[in-house]
């Protein structure tokens, strides 16, 4: 696969990531839900930026996050271009394109959004505004993508979760996520192919 395809992969995946975000953002409250069926839904939430809603403690946790993450682009990208010139794989190039469009995505929340956006709580979030909520590198990343598969109380025999109400699938992601997922997924499944030298 040529760096050509590999830039569009990426430049397509950073495009209806935005978008979508962008559209949730400006259209939604935070906390706000749509049913599109009983096993998906459209729910505003924002997060901190790492997995999970994880955060890093501390008052300079959040610019900490955000650095690591270009430090890891940039590895990311440099990967790219050298599997592109030693002829790899297109499974590991297409991949890595898939990861390194996701990062880049979730880091452009990370850099802007604090310092374009409003805030999304109580009203929807207004763009280009003269009251941002946040500053650079402190912005808060989107997600909005649900599937509650299947949600109910598990029985008591059950390891772990049992008596307990219980909801899978519960995370609450975006396109940047599902981008790194898939290229992921893709280097898992077809490591052989991926690595085939």
């Amino acid at each position: 696969m040529s760096l050509k395809k590999a830039y569009f992969i990426v430049f397509l995946i950073l495009l209806v990531d935005q978008v979508s975000k962008i559209y949730i953002k400006t259209h939604f409250v935070l906390g706000e839900e749509v049913n599109v069926f009983q096993w998906f839904k459209i729910l505003f939430i924002e997060n901190e930026g790492m997995a999970w809603g994880t955060e890093i403690p501390g008052e300079y946790g959040k610019i900490i996050l955000t650095l690591f993450r270009l430090v890891a682009v940039t590895g990311i990208g440099y990967w790219l271009w050298d599997a592109v010139k030693k002829n790899s794989s297109p499974y590991l190039v297409a991949s890595i394109a898939l990861i390194l469009a996701g990062a880049f995505g979730n880091i452009i929340d990370s850099v802007f959004y604090g310092v374009i956006f409003s805030d999304s709580y109580h009203s929807v979030a207004t763009i280009f505004t003269d009251h941002p909520y946040g500053t650079f590198f402190h912005g808060k990343v989107v997600d909005m993508l649900y599937f509650p598969i299947w949600e109910g109380n598990l029985p008591s025999w059950f390891p772990i979760w049992g008596g307990n109400n219980f909801t899978f699938f519960n995370a609450i992601f975006n396109i940047a996520d599902m981008a790194i997922s898939t290229g992921v997924g893709i280097l898992i499944v077809f490591n052989k192919k991926a690595f085939h030298k």
